[in-house]
């Protein structure tokens, strides 16, 4: 997937600063001189792995109404603001609502970069999240019911005999399954089997 830095901000001056920083440093970067033109390439922009930097006042919409905007579509993405009028109470509110962090005009370019990079490895990290959670699931989906049943079991801690007691089944059977499971979801170990189990919960 595409990383896409965007800059939007409406002093071409400090665009053109920030296109040349970020591309030095190996981000590619799209700027927009408004919030309105950001908006309007919204459709595209979401397809991307993207990180915004945004001014915070400019004609128009302001940087602080384009972040209501996007919390309002439900568009989640890794929000740095840039400004030189800012203030601690704005600061905080942009935070609280997601922003990655607030930065006053001059800014230091090492920090700016590092919080760039840092946006894009949590939003990578993310995803990978996503796709080992839609994988496991894909794993249990090969189970019976019944397979299902004791794996919550192990899961849940209970050793075969009390497996066998819960399910009215023998150890045997007990043993015989979980074989099945382990085979089923490629596990070659206890840690594998519990970590599969979680992650389909969404919990590693």
């Amino acid at each position: 997937m595409t990383e896409v830095v965007y800059v939007v901000d409406d002093d071409e001056a400090v665009r053109d600063s920030l296109r040349w920083l970020l591309e030095g440093n190996g981000f590619r970067v799209t700027c927009f001189d408004s919030a309105e033109r950001f908006i309007a390439n919204l459709t595209a922009i979401e397809s991307q792995r993207a990180c915004l930097i945004l001014d915070v006042r400019m004609p128009g919409m302001t940087g602080t109404e384009l972040h209501e905007e996007l919390i309002g579509r439900g568009v989640q993405v890794p929000l740095i603001f840039i400004t030189g009028h800012g203030s601690v109470p704005m600061a905080v509110d942009s935070m609280k609502k997601g922003a990655v962090d607030f930065l006053e005009k001059p800014f230091n370019d090492t920090q700016l970069c590092a919080l760039v990079a840092a946006a894009f490895e949590k939003l990578r990290d993310g995803q990978e999240k996503i796709l080992g959670t839609q994988r496991a699931r894909e794993m249990l989906e090969r189970l019976t019911p019944r397979e299902q049943q004791v794996l919550d079991r192990i899961v849940a801690g209970r050793l075969n005999k009390q497996i066998a007691d819960d399910l009215s089944i023998s150890i045997k059977t007990v043993e015989a399954h979980r074989a099945n499971i382990m085979d089923k979801i490629e596990a070659r170990t206890m840690a594998d089997l519990m970590k599969t189990a979680l992650a389909a919960q969404g919990g590693v």
